[in-house]
């Protein structure tokens, strides 16, 4: 699916999906990725759902976000909460949803000025 890129002078902004990829400002990406507006998308290290882990998770701390949004693939899965607990100590929220409606949802908080951060899974 494509999507229009919006004016919101945001850097990453999802502006395409597919079943095995995504494309950040025009750019494809067919791995796992982590981003936030405003930083640089970062390869994420894991291809399956079953491989995540709490350090895969770890990796999301540094950009200390409000929100993660986490694309759990095809279809939606939740992460068990060992997984994410290091967020939850610091009150960020973890929101799980399929890959597709992670990157709508990242979308529309982006463009609100929100400090999200998207954790997709591209299961290979």
């Amino acid at each position: 699916m494509k999507l229009h890129q919006d004016s919101s002078g945001a850097l990453n902004t999802v502006t395409g999906y597919g079943a095995d990829y995504v494309e950040v400002n025009l750019e494809r990406h067919t791995g796992s990725i982590i981003m936030m507006p405003d930083s640089p998308v970062t390869p994420w290290p894991v291809h399956a759902f079953d491989a995540l882990t709490p350090e895969l998770f770890d990796m999301l701390l540094p950009l200390a976000p409000e929100v993660v949004v986490f694309g759990s693939g095809d279809r939606l899965r939740f992460p068990h909460p060992r997984l994410t607990a290091a967020l939850a100590a610091k009150r960020i929220g973890v929101e799980a949803m399929d890959f597709k409606a992670a990157c709508r949802t990242y979308n529309i908080l982006m463009a609100e000025g929100r400090r999200v951060a998207v954790a997709l899974l591209i299961e290979s």
